[in-house]
């Protein structure tokens, strides 16, 4: 099932050009940090899929995803981590906080594509 809507959440605003380019058949919402997002989410209650950085001001993507896995409305919707943190902690640390799935900065964009569709053709 293709997403309805996706959240990107990250603090570059290189990287929402570049989403918005790379993912021109889905419709983004943008916000530039974790708290940021929690206020999209909010404002849109039809978000099925968010992207999400991990080092960003005000609140980070590792406490953005503890408040969202923690709300039983919102924990459904998967997350993949976009990062520059490469060590193997680093997936093992944002999987096991509720991510559905991670990729590297930088990365190709089929990788990321393909992380979208196997996440939604699960849903």
């Amino acid at each position: 099932m293709k997403p309805r809507k996706i959240l990107v959440v990250d603090d570059s605003k290189l990287l929402h050009r570049m989403f918005e380019m790379m993912l021109r058949q889905y419709p983004l919402v943008h916000a530039y940090d974790g708290q940021d997002g929690l206020e999209r989410l909010a404002e849109n209650r039809d978000i099925d899929l968010i992207l999400l950085d991990v080092n960003m001001p005000r609140m980070n993507g590792l406490e953005f995803l503890a408040v969202v896995k923690a709300d039983a409305q919102l924990a459904k919707i998967p997350v993949i981590v976009v990062t520059t943190e490469g060590a193997e902690k680093d997936a093992e640390k944002a999987l096991a906080a509720g991510a559905a799935a991670y990729v590297k900065k930088p990365f190709r964009n089929e990788d990321l594509l393909s992380a979208i569709e196997k996440l939604t053709a699960a849903a």
